[in-house]
């Protein structure tokens, strides 16, 4: 089981650098160089997320009382996975000179004012994003957690039930000894009299 996850955990590993690699040369291409490149990076982004799928079905596997190394393992996985689309939206916007001056109209002579004000704005879309993803992270953990309890609430509850069931049982059965006891002691009291 533990080897399954270690063998996801190295191809995800080769995977991630492979990305990161590529992730660096998107600003530096224009056209169909970079139009190729992020078709392969979004490609290899979707089997990374479906490396941390597996990976996250194997620890779900794992019984609860070793699971805890392989969860903060998979947050940091997953952490990483995020910085990594981050950086990939990031190299896409990145603006090459051809594509700055086909976005000001000009031959790369506009005002720097008008520069600023791009860089901000994107700088500023950059950090609008990030914050939604990171909430979403959230709110998905915080989901994740309220499943789990509820899983965890459940078991409790069907266990107390059986509880419950065993000590009706064992009452009603010391309701019988009591019972039994009581004719005994009648008995031997009527024979004790005679």
């Amino acid at each position: 089981m533990s080897s399954d996850f270690e063998s996801y955990e190295q191809d995800f590993a080769v995977l991630t650098a492979e990305i990161t690699g590529r992730i660096g040369k998107v600003p530096k291409l224009v056209g169909d160089e970079k139009k190729q490149m992020v078709a392969n990076v979004e490609k290899q982004l979707e089997e990374a997320r479906e490396l941390l799928e597996q990976m996250e079905l194997e620890v779900r596997e794992i019984p609860p009382q070793s699971r805890g190394m392989y969860s903060s393992r998979m947050r940091s996985y997953k952490q990483e996975m995020g910085k990594l689309e981050a950086d990939f939206k990031r190299s896409r916007i990145a603006y090459s000179d051809e594509v700055r001056n086909e976005l000001l109209g000009d031959d790369g002579n506009s005002s720097e004012n008008q520069l600023i004000k791009l860089r901000e704005e994107r700088a500023h879309l950059l950090d609008n994003t990030e914050r939604l993803e990171r909430s979403s992270r959230r709110l998905e953990a915080g989901y994740q957690i309220a499943v789990e309890t509820e899983q965890i609430g459940q078991e409790m509850l069907e266990n107390l039930s059986h509880d419950r069931e065993k000590i009706q049982r064992a009452r009603e059965r010391l309701r019988e000894a009591d019972a039994n006891l009581g004719k005994s002691s009648r008995i031997l009291t009527g024979m004790l009299r005679r």
